[in-house]
């Protein structure tokens, strides 16, 4: 077989580019670039074919990003390697990128692939000792528009883990959120249906709404949060504004849709004549369904007061769990305590009786109190004098006390008097009634 030629890339080529790529992908050497990126980078950047008559039978595909060089594909069929297909793409690749100023150009190549002739022979050098890593971005730059237009945002992908404590809590929804939605193929094998829409429960404070956030973070999906209030100040109502927020929902690939204090709008029905916010009730109960349709979304609702919520609106069918929230353990306050003491006087500070002193406080609480002690322990130190000694503790590492001679930072006195200070904000009566509803209402 003779008679093969290089020629820029033509529209008409993207079949042959696809039958090249698909047969890299078949053998041991899986390309390094997705399809959509060397399609993109064919008819947006440079690329150039080798033919035979009308077959493609090469291709070379590279980008340009300042004075850096990548070659994005190359590929020769596997009839028509060792006749120096190689070695004249890449020449004429590189002669046309040429107007970039280039002073490098580079190639990631697939570890087990030993055919590198025509790199060799146009006098690329390997690179030993290096690594290659690759991080997937969750949010197309398509999505991003319409992400903003609802207010939405890509949460830190360290939220997770900073959560505090509340192992119980986490540990459920990993089990039954997360892993099935981050695992769908594996999930399907074992008949498990990841999860559309579920409830939190719980008395204020417990961390719903961080956990409803939390799962977006695991997840790397879009975080939309919906807010009544705002919605109700649209010219179409607040059920008109509610169905229009969930289409432009449906744009996004992945998202966590949250809302708040649900119980707002999806309160018992009842009264006649009906009243505007039964319409709204009716709205989202016709909405939940038409979201569970679509895959790659979670809905989470939040509430107070799970037992103010529209019967139908919590039955099967609408939501895959009901998921209690309580307050924290001795563990979980250990956890949170831990995040709130300063590391430089954290040896001297009795946690211990910081979670005792503090059963029955919410995260909220206790963030409160570590909060407070730590402005009077501040105060304190401004008056006594520690910020001319300053300088002088900075200079010494081993310096834990300020001018006063009191620890550099809150002490457990500190603490407690801030604990004693701090209203809670769940009632004995609150959480007696939170334990009935989780065994009347609670679905994990």
């Amino acid at each position: 077989m003779t008679g093969w030629r290089v020629r820029e890339f033509h529209n008409d080529d993207l079949d042959g580019i696809l039958h090249l790529w698909e047969a890299q992908r078949r053998s041991a050497h899986e390309p390094v670039y997705d399809l959509s990126e060397v399609v993109a980078s064919c008819q947006k950047d440079h690329a150039v074919v080798a033919v035979h008559g009308e077959e493609l039978v090469g291709a070379v595909v590279g980008r340009a990003a300042h004075d850096q060089g990548w070659i994005v594909f190359f590929g020769i069929d596997e009839d028509w390697r060792g006749r120096g297909i190689g070695s004249a793409m890449l020449a004429a690749l590189e002669k046309r990128m040429a107007p970039h100023g280039l002073t490098k150009l580079s190639a990631l190549i697939p570890e087990h692939e030993s055919r590198v002739d025509a790199f060799a022979n146009q006098g690329f050098e390997p690179k030993h000792q290096l690594r290659y890593f690759e991080r997937r971005i969750p949010v197309q730059r398509q999505e991003l528009t319409s992400l903003a237009e609802l207010g939405g945002r890509l949460l830190p992908r360290t939220l997770w883990e900073s959560v505090a404590g509340m192992r119980r809590e986490k540990e459920i929804l990993e089990q039954r959120l997360v892993l099935p939605l981050a695992e769908p193929d594996l999930a399907e094998r074992y008949g498990v249906v990841p999860p559309r829409a579920v409830v939190l429960f719980g008395p204020p404070g417990t961390g719903k709404t961080t956990f409803a956030k939390a799962i977006a973070s695991r997840l790397e999906w879009s975080f939309v949060e919906v807010f009544p209030s705002r919605l109700a100040a649209d010219p179409r109502g607040l059920a008109g504004a509610l169905r229009e927020t969930f289409t432009k929902i449906a744009e996004l690939e992945h998202a966590v849709v949250f809302i708040d204090e649900v119980e707002e709008i999806a309160a018992q029905r009842s009264g006649e004549p009906p009243s505007p916010l039964q319409g709204v009730t009716n709205e989202l109960l016709k909405i939940i369904p038409a979201f569970r349709e679509q895959p790659g979304r979670l809905l989470v609702c939040a509430t107070n007061f799970i037992r103010a919520l529209d019967s139908a609106f919590l039955r099967h069918g609408r939501f895959d769990y009901v998921i209690p929230i309580g307050l924290p353990d001795d563990a979980a306050r250990l956890a949170i305590w831990q995040r709130y003491v300063p590391e430089q006087v954290a040896r001297e500070v009795d946690l211990a009786l910081l979670v005792e002193r503090t059963a029955g406080f919410s995260p909220a609480d206790i963030e409160f109190a570590a909060r407070s002690a730590s402005q009077r322990a501040f105060e304190a130190a401004v008056r006594n004098g520690a910020a001319d000694a300053d300088a002088a503790a900075r200079a010494d590492a081993s310096a834990r006390a300020d001018a006063s001679g009191r620890p550099a930072g809150p002490s457990t006195e500190d603490y407690l008097d801030a604990i004693g200070a701090t209203r809670t904000t769940v009632s004995p009566e609150t959480a007696a009634a939170f334990l009935e509803d989780i065994g009347a209402l609670a679905r994990v």
